[in-house]
């Protein structure tokens, strides 16, 4: 009987707590949250994928499922996970600022131009900013992942001269952090975030574009159907992955270049950098590792992601989209529970 009085007393404390969150910390925890949870499932593709863009040979042969057998052989299973505790430092960060300047930036606009309407390039507009925002504020800790993610423990490759020598291995993410440092600085740590930026403007606002412009053409009634939301974002993943791939493939080698082979030609621009891969490796290196990116992205990561965000918010009570902007600006709450929504 205590416990179960115990146990009510709790859930009254709860809720009181979620009802005196204002609107961004609830939207921050639920962007969070379904970032880390979508990026721990597609960590081994993301592994796989990375190897494949830093152009380590030995993985470009043997294929994906060649590549799935080595790392299994050579790390074991935790292997598939090098480097994603960075990853999750970073995305659930990431996810949060992302999802929720997404949604303050599009408040902002429509409070800001009330005649614009709220149609696709509104999202275009909030998604390209909330994803160039979220970019300069992670972007140190994806630079660490792949650092962590391209070095292959066990590897001979990296006893080879000019390739890495022992005092360039990381032992985890502070280490890395501390040599990328020393080595260079804070330009170090922000070393191809051009690219990153260049590429997370339209890819961030391409998917919200393409998702709310699919989205209108739903049917009513299936308008708050998950697997409805899932479809169309899978479709405008896809689409943002595939008109930005080549600049992400510049952005994962200009991370590692330092690790690479003295002879190696030195990337600088992003453009310049873009003609060089071509050049040199075939422009074919520009969309290595996009099948893999579209398993990681286009199915599980993506599914995953709306699916956890829309649930967490349904939880947390965020108010609908359709209530009236200066309501939510201003801080005013439901303290009803609102049903998933887009």
């Amino acid at each position: 009987m205590a416990t179960r009085r115990e146990g009510g007393e709790m859930n009254v404390y709860l809720n009181g707590v979620i009802d005196a969150m204002p609107v961004f910390a609830k939207e921050l925890i639920a962007g969070g949250v379904a970032g880390g949870v979508a990026k721990t499932v597609v960590a081994p593709l993301e592994r796989i994928k990375i190897l494949f863009q830093t152009r380590r040979s030995e993985y470009q042969s043997l294929g994906l499922f060649g590549s799935v057998k080595k790392i299994a052989k050579t790390e074991g299973p935790m292997g598939f996970y090098r480097g994603n505790g960075a990853s999750v430092a970073r995305i659930v960060p990431y996810a949060a600022l992302h999802y929720m300047s997404y949604e303050q930036y599009r408040r902002w606009i429509i409070l800001a131009f009330p005649e614009g309407g709220r149609g696709p390039v509104l999202d275009l507009v909030a998604g390209s900013l909330s994803g160039g925002t979220a970019v300069l504020f992670t972007y140190p800790l994806d630079l660490v992942r792949t650092k962590l993610a391209y070095q292959v423990v066990g590897s001979p490759k990296l006893q080879l001269q000019g390739i890495m020598t022992s005092g360039q291995l990381y032992k985890g993410i502070v280490d890395c952090f501390s040599k990328t440092y020393k080595e260079a600085g804070l330009r170090g740590l922000y070393r191809g975030v051009a690219p990153s930026l260049y590429g997370i403007f339209p890819y961030a606002g391409l998917k919200f574009y393409f998702y709310e412009e699919m989205k209108r053409y739903v049917p009513p009634e299936q308008k708050n159907s998950i697997l409805v939301k899932l479809v169309c974002g899978s479709v405008a993943g896809l689409l943002g992955q595939t008109f930005t791939y080549p600049l992400d493939v510049v952005r994962r080698q200009m991370q590692v270049q330092r690790l690479l082979a003295s002879n190696s030609p030195e990337l600088k621009g992003t453009m310049e950098s873009l003609v060089l891969i071509a050049k040199t490796q075939g422009w074919k290196q520009l969309f290595s590792g996009l099948s893999i990116n579209y398993l990681k992205v286009v199915v599980p990561s993506v599914a995953i992601g709306f699916t956890v965000y829309d649930v967490m918010k349904a939880h947390l009570r965020v108010p609908s989209r359709d209530e009236p902007v200066k309501e939510v600006v201003t801080g005013k709450r439901n303290s009803q529970p609102s049903s998933i929504h887009s």
